[in-house]
């Protein structure tokens, strides 16, 4: 099926994109990589009137500023996983990177897209509720602040409004941190049946001072394991402790039996990964 007519802007300016965005409303939408935007054009699911090409607003700039890794909105998932920074300082990051979908998305699919789109099936959505970053949104108002935690408000919605431009991702480094991504899919390109996203530091006696997971796949949008994540916090990472983490996590899902796999196994799925995420988060921590 092809897409119905819609207009092309190339803005050379995040300004000129915004102002653009301001004019359209919502009969605009941004194109970033354009992994999940054409697909939807191709299936006349979206209708646009216009699409805003963010390739041209120099937002693709990759590398640490202040103790802090700053990812532009364009920066592709490919950047990311040849990244030497990111495979040794972020590997919750570059385990992410590494197994979306095919290498033909990766090379043009970005993570401000990604995560824009909230897909409750994608791979940055666990990644960002694990790793805690801090979103930059760019709007008519100047720019602003959101929380991973509250970024993201529903099945392919996000809180930004339909003025504003997702421009780059800040992320904290920790002292004695490490992460993991585990995910399941069916097949090379397929979205997860079930992905966990784990992020933890520990502090100079050896507890975990930090903690996050994040889940995709079981649920209507992403899914924080937050009763885990307190389970952990000031605890030593034996064991035992990972494992009872495990088993919290697994219930405070709430999947749905599909063509993908049984509610049941899901769940499973859920408390295998996070073990495997704590314990190899522990890994890199201790490294």
């Amino acid at each position: 099926m092809f897409p119905p007519r819609f207009d092309y802007r190339a803005p050379r300016s995040l300004e000129e994109a915004l102002a653009l965005l301001a004019e359209l409303g919502r009969e605009a939408r941004p194109l970033a990589g354009g992994q999940s935007l054409i697909p939807l054009l191709k299936l006349r699911a979206a209708r646009p009137s216009c699409l805003v090409d963010l390739r041209y607003l120099g937002l693709d700039a990759l590398g640490e500023e202040d103790g802090r890794l700053v990812v532009g909105a364009t920066v592709t998932h490919a950047a990311l996983e040849r990244s030497p920074l990111v495979r040794d300082r972020y590997p919750l990051l570059h385990d992410a990177a590494c197994v979306i979908a095919d290498p033909l998305v990766r090379n043009l699919g970005t993570v401000g897209g990604s995560a824009a789109h909230a897909d409750p099936a994608g791979d940055w959505g666990p990644v960002l509720l694990a790793a805690r970053p801090v979103l930059v949104a760019a709007g008519p108002a100047g720019e602003r602040e959101i929380p991973a935690e509250g970024f993201f408000v529903g099945s392919f919605e996000t809180a930004l409004a339909p003025e504003e431009l997702l421009v780059r991702v800040v992320f904290p480094r920790r002292a004695r941190g490490g992460g993991a991504y585990h995910k399941l899919r069916r097949r090379v390109g397929d979205f997860a049946t079930v992905g966990v996203a784990v992020d933890l530091a520990l502090d100079e006696a050896g507890a975990i001072e930090h903690c996050g997971i994040g889940m995709s796949g079981v649920g209507l949008s992403y899914v924080r394991a937050a009763k885990a994540e307190e389970h952990l916090r000031g605890r030593r990472p034996d064991r035992a402790a990972l494992r009872r983490a495990a088993e919290i996590a697994a219930e405070e899902v709430h999947p749905v039996s599909d063509h993908r796999g049984s509610a049941r196994y899901k769940r499973e799925l859920v408390r295998v990964f996070t073990l495997r995420g704590l314990e190899r988060s522990l890994e890199r921590a201790s490294a």
